[in-house]
């Protein structure tokens, strides 16, 4: 094979592997969201304190960000993350405290991928979120559990604004619940139990 055959073969075949590069999509997806948590304050019995108030947490936006990772084209799973919250928490609608929460998820989703652009998907996994600074309810009173293990699923969507940039819309429910306690005595339970809306920006490495 003389020189000149062997550089147009050279140059064919690195063309041919860097559109075959180019078309392979990355494995890796991170988003960023503005995120509305609505708690669902359901409470036990032993709650309200008193047999007449209520113990709930108020409902708030939060930042939130999560990387995902396809394993194929249509299975993914999400790390959903943010950093620990401040909650404030209502005693017959009166502030009395605040929690700081901390609640990341980890799902595993399926992504239809047969509409073009819009790009739906559905997840299911599960929520461990951490309470910190937990006793400062009622004056130090009351206190709640220090963490919370949970299903988690979810529905969103994805709109490509081109190969690396996409809109996204998520909603999810979370179980979510702690005990309450005074003097170290449980109380009652609230299940806080959100429905989460986020509205974000993709970009797909």
């Amino acid at each position: 094979m003389n020189q000149q055959k062997l550089a147009v073969l050279v140059a064919v075949t690195g063309a041919l592997f860097a559109s075959a590069v180019q078309a392979q999509e990355s494995p890796w997806l991170v988003r960023t969201r503005a995120v509305y948590v609505d708690f669902q304050n359901k409470q036990s019995d032993g709650l309200p304190l008193g047999g007449s108030t209520k113990v709930e947490a108020d409902s708030r936006w939060i930042p939130e960000v999560d990387i995902s990772y396809f394993f194929t084209k249509n299975i993914a799973t999400e790390l959903v993350l943010t950093y620990p919250q401040e909650i404030d928490i209502k005693v017959g609608g009166t502030k009395q405290g605040t929690i700081k929460a901390l609640p990341p998820s980890l799902m595993l989703q399926y992504h239809y991928t047969e509409l073009g652009d819009f790009k739906p998907y559905a997840g299911v996994g599960l929520n461990y979120t951490i309470f910190t600074k937990r006793s400062n309810i009622l004056d130090g009173a009351a206190q709640v559990d220090s963490s919370s293990l949970g299903l988690a699923a979810q529905v969103g969507l994805d709109y490509a604004l081109n190969k690396n940039w996409s809109l996204n819309m998520d909603v999810k429910y979370i179980q979510m619940s702690t005990d309450v306690k005074v003097g170290g005595n449980k109380v009652g339970s609230v299940g806080l139990n959100p429905y989460t809306i986020g509205l974000g920006l993709g970009y797909r490495f």
